[in-house]
C-alpha cells in the first residue's frame, strides 16, 4: 500500500456526547492540577553508583551522545490507543488518546535506563495504523524503534500489539508522539523526562509544561490554522465562535501551578503543538534557561523564552512572588510565524496562602513579536559541554522546502520539488538492510556514504514558516531563522 505521509488524519464524525466532568479538559491526566506530582532529581529504584545511577559522569566532563552509562534497569509502560471525545477547551472533539489520558502519560528514566513501551492499537472507527516516535534519543542501536511507518517500522495495524525497546541514550526534556499520519495532533502525545546530570541548582522540580496548539474545528486539508492555544491540556474556547452541533462549554478550567517563595523551580517546557510556534513566559518572573532539547547550556537569564514546533526549554524561576498572589503564565503563537485564532494560552501559578479560585490580576512583560520565527541568539546558548563539527564537512546539501497543491486538494510539503512517498509495507530501513540501491525519488533519500558530519542548507520557500528536526542526530546549527524565505544552516553529526 503506497500512502501520501503529507495527508492529514480525516476526522470521521460520529454522534457527540454532551460536555461533561468526565469529558472536560484533560481526560484521565493530572497534569496541569494541584494534584499533580512533582519529580525527583533522580529515579532512586536502581544501583548508584558514586550517589547517582549514571556514577562519575557529569554535565561538564561527558558527552551525553557518546558516554550513556548502562544502569541494567529497564522502565516498563503499557500504553493503549483509542479514539474518544473530550473537550480541552470545553469544546467537544474526536481525539485519539493513551489510556483515556491528555496529555498522555509521562514516561520517566534515569539516564543509561532501558525504556519498554508495549504499544496496543485499539483505533477503531474507523480502523487505523499508528506508530510511536520517542523524540530527539539517538536510537543508536535501535533505529528500528526510531517510529516513523514507512522509514523504520510497518505501522502497528488495529487490534495488534508492538513492544518499542530503547535506551535512553540521552538526559533532559523530551516528548513522545504518534508519528502516523497526524495522530499526534488528534491527541497521541506525552512527555518524556529522562534525568540526568545538573549545572544549575533547583528546589522543585515542576515536571513538563505542555504547550500545544488545538484545532478545535475539525479539517482533512491541512494543519495551518490554530484554533486554541493550551497548556498541559487545558484552556478555555469561545463558544460564541462555534458554527456546528458539537456541545461547547464556556470558562473551562485551565491549568494550575503552585510556587513556593524562596524556592527555584524547575519548568521542563515542551512545545508539542501541530503549528503554532510559542513565546512563554510568566508574569513577574524572571527566567533561567538551562537547557534546550536535550542540551545543557551555559545559564542565562530571559523574560520570554521561544519554541519552535518540537522544541523543549528548561527553565529555573526562583520564587519571588508574593505568598498571597497568583501570576498568569502565559504562552502565546506568533500571530505573524502561523495563523492562531485564539492565540493566548493561560494558566495559573499559585503562592502557598492565595486563594486558588481566584483569577491572576498581573500583567504580562512587554513584548513586541518581531517576525523572525526564532529562537534566542546563538551568542546566548552555549552549550556546557561543546562540540565542535569538522571545519569542512564532507558532504554539503541544499534543501529547498515549499508547497503544492496535489490532485486531490490537499496542501503538501516538498523538499527540492518532491513531495515524500512511503510504502507502509516496505520501509526504508528495511530495504536499506536489504542492500537495496536502487531509491526512487519519491522517498526523498538523501546518499551520505560514510560520512561521518554533512551540513545541509536549507532554504524555506514556503509561505509559512517551517520547523526542520533531522531526528537521531546531534545537530550544530549555523543560523536559527525558518521564517518564510529565510535559510537555515546546519552541521549534522
Amino acid at each position: 500500500m503506497v500512502v501520501n505521509i503529507a495527508m492529514l488524519l480525516t476526522y470521521y464524525l460520529y454522534p457527540f456526547t454532551q460536555v461533561s466532568s468526565q469529558n472536560l479538559n484533560g481526560a484521565g491526566s493530572t497534569l496541569g492540577t494541584l494534584e499533580a506530582p512533582s519529580f525527583s532529581k533522580f529515579l532512586t529504584s536502581n544501583p548508584l553508583p558514586d550517589g547517582y545511577p549514571w556514577g562519575t559522569r557529569t554535565v561538564e566532563n561527558t558527552d551525553p551522545s557518546k558516554a550513556a552509562p548502562h544502569t541494567g534497569v529497564t522502565r516498563y509502560y503499557n500504553f493503549t490507543l483509542a479514539r474518544t471525545q473530550i473537550a480541552p477547551d470545553g469544546y467537544l472533539k474526536n481525539m485519539i488518546l493513551v489510556n483515556d489520558q491528555f496529555p498522555g502519560p509521562v514516561i520517566e528514566a534515569n539516564w543509561g535506563d532501558f525504556i519498554e513501551v508495549q504499544v496496543n492499537n485499539n483505533i477503531y472507527g474507523p480502523e487505523e495504523g499508528t506508530a510511536l516516535h520517542w523524540h530527539g534519543l539517538l536510537q543508536t542501536a535501535t533505529p528500528w524503534y526510531d517510529g516513523v511507518p514507512s522509514v523504520h517500522q510497518c505501522p502497528v495495524a488495529p487490534g495488534t500489539s508492538f513492544t518499542y525497546r530503547f535506551q535512553a541514550d540521552l538526559y533532559g526534556t523530551s516528548w513522545w508522539h504518534a508519528h502516523y499520519s497526524s495522530q499526534y495532533a488528534a491527541g497521541l502525545l506525552g512527555p518524556m523526562i529522562i534525568h540526568g546530570p545538573t549545572h544549575y541548582e533547583y528546589d522543585v522540580d515542576i515536571g513538563p509544561i505542555i504547550l500545544a496548539d488545538l484545532e478545535s474545528i475539525d479539517r482533512t486539508n491541512w494543519l495551518q490554522y490554530s484554533d486554541n492555544n493550551l497548556i498541559n491540556g487545558k484552556m478555555s474556547f469561545d463558544c460564541s465562535t462555534v458554527n456546528d452541533e458539537r456541545p461547547c462549554t464556556n470558562s473551562a478550567p485551565l491549568s494550575k501551578f503552585k510556587f513556593e517563595r524562596g524556592k527555584a523551580h524547575r519548568l521542563r517546557l515542551i512545545n508539542a503543538g501541530a503549528a503554532g510556534q510559542q513565546v512563554f513566559s510568566i508574569d513577574g518572573h524572571d527566567m533561567v534557561v538551562i537547557a534546550n532539547d536535550y542540551v545543557p547550556v551555559r545559564p542565562y537569564t530571559a523574560k520570554t523564552v521561544f519554541l519552535g514546533v518540537g522544541q523543549r526549554t528548561d527553565v529555573v524561576v526562583k520564587g519571588t512572588g508574593e505568598v498571597d498572589m497568583a501570576y498568569w503564565m502565559r504562552s502565546n503563537i506568533s500571530t505573524i510565524c502561523n495563523l492562531p485564532r485564539q492565540p493566548q494560552a493561560l494558566a495559573k501559578i499559585f503562592y502557598g496562602e492565595a486563594d486558588t479560585a481566584q483569577h491572576p490580576t498581573t500583567e504580562p512583560w512587554p513584548y513586541a513579536d518581531n517576525g523572525k520565527c526564532n529562537n534566542h541568539d546563538l551568542n546566548l546558548t552555549t552549550p556546557v559541554y561543546a562540540i565542535a563539527p569538522n571545519s569542512t564537512p564532507a558532504k554539503t546539501f541544499e534543501i529547498i522546502i515549499d508547497q503544492q497543491v496535489n490532485a486531490t486538494g490537499h496542501l503538501e510539503w516538498r523538499l527540492n520539488q518532491q513531495a515524500f512517498r512511503g510504502n507502509y509495507n516496505r520501509p526504508l530501513l528495511l530495504l536499506a538492510q536489504e542492500t537495496n540501491q536502487i531509491y526512487n525519488p519519491e522517498w526523498n533519500i538523501i546518499e551520505t556514504g560514510n560520512s561521518t558530519t554533512v551540513r545541509l542548507i536549507i532554504n524555506n520557500n514556503s509561505s509559512i514558516s517551517h520547523v526542520r528536526y533531522v531526528g537521531s542526530h546531534s545537530s550544530l546549527p549555523r543560523k536559527t531563522k525558518m521564517s518564510s524565505g529565510e535559510v537555515l544552516t546546519t552541521d549534522e553529526l
